[in-house]
């Protein structure tokens, strides 16, 4: 049976996904764009990508929010349209954006609750629940996740030779495989050294090698799954709510930091944010770290 022919947006589907990753876009944007362009491509069926106006791409997210699709989800999607258009663009294909006239559904504003430094502190100190499979590994995603402020990606493709105890620092590699060089010292350098044996013996058990740091029980890289399931079972474990996912204690690490007086460009370059309007975002100013900026700086307040 002769293979199914691509249509014309199919085609330039292919070629923009192939773009993002010469471009060394992260695979989970690569993920998730081609999943929405190609439910895009079998709305539109063979009309050429040049035909396509905002009046049909409006009536794919109408039918979009037909199949119970959130407004978060409809404005990805539409965010993906935009983005292939944008590309088309600049290869010729096109002479304008017709995504660029479609507004982007109203999103709610709201930013995810952050723990309290009292509550990581509930979460970080003391025993890890008798149930967790590895203690020692368990405790060491922990205090990496919140005393460097990594992504979960970050940190399931650190290498061992990554590690530089000398400098107390770690490479991490970042979206778009930019490297940078975080912090490490105090509390995540000890849980590392304490977890580095038991990875020795499982590997010595299971007769593997590999240069992850962060191995499963059969000697394998640890995945951003695995994670995820980690942090939210030890998080529940401790009393903090079932929504504490690997990127909480990111946002934790920035809004502590702030709070405690650390400089935003500083924890720009830690966080690994190109933009220092994404670190503004992404850190949440309290009510406590304004006024006491206030009471520092203004000369009305003193």
């Amino acid at each position: 049976m002769p293979a199914k022919k691509q249509t014309s947006t199919e085609r330039h589907v292919a070629r923009f996904l192939s773009a993002l990753r010469e471009r060394n876009a992260s695979p989970n944007t690569i993920l998730a764009y081609g999943k929405d362009l190609a439910q895009f491509a079998a709305f539109v069926g063979d009309a050429d990508v040049r035909a396509i106006d905002h009046v049909r791409i409006r009536g794919w997210l109408g039918e979009l929010y037909q199949r119970g699709l959130s407004k978060t989800s409809v404005a990805r999607a539409l965010a993906a349209v935009r983005s292939l258009y944008r590309w088309l663009a600049r290869e010729g294909e096109v002479e304008q954006n017709p995504a660029a006239l479609v507004a982007t559904p109203r999103l709610p504003k709201q930013l995810p609750r952050v723990p309290t430094i009292e509550e990581m502190a509930t979460m970080l100190d003391g025993a890890l629940p008798e149930s967790a499979a590895f203690a020692e590994r368990d405790r060491v995603i922990l205090e990496l996740l919140y005393g460097c402020g990594i992504r979960n990606s970050e940190l399931v493709g650190i290498n061992l030779d990554d590690v530089s105890w000398s400098n107390d620092a770690i490479l991490v590699r970042g979206k778009g495989k930019k490297e940078r060089y975080v912090p490490f010292a105090g509390a995540a350098r000890d849980a590392v050294e304490t977890y580095l044996p038991h990875r020795q013996r499982v590997l010595g058990e299971k007769k593997k090698q590999t240069p992850a740091l962060l191995i499963n029980l059969r000697g394998e890289r640890l995945t951003t799954r695995s994670v995820g399931r980690i942090v939210k079972h030890i998080a529940v474990r401790r009393g903090l709510s079932p929504d504490v996912h690997p990127h909480t204690l990111r946002h934790a690490f920035g809004t502590h930091m702030l709070e405690e007086g650390a400089d935003l460009r500083a924890i720009q370059e830690m966080l690994g944010h190109e933009r220092l309007s994404t670190t503004q975002r992404y850190t949440q100013l309290s009510v406590k770290h304004v006024l006491e900026v206030y009471d520092r700086t203004h000369p009305k307040a003193k």
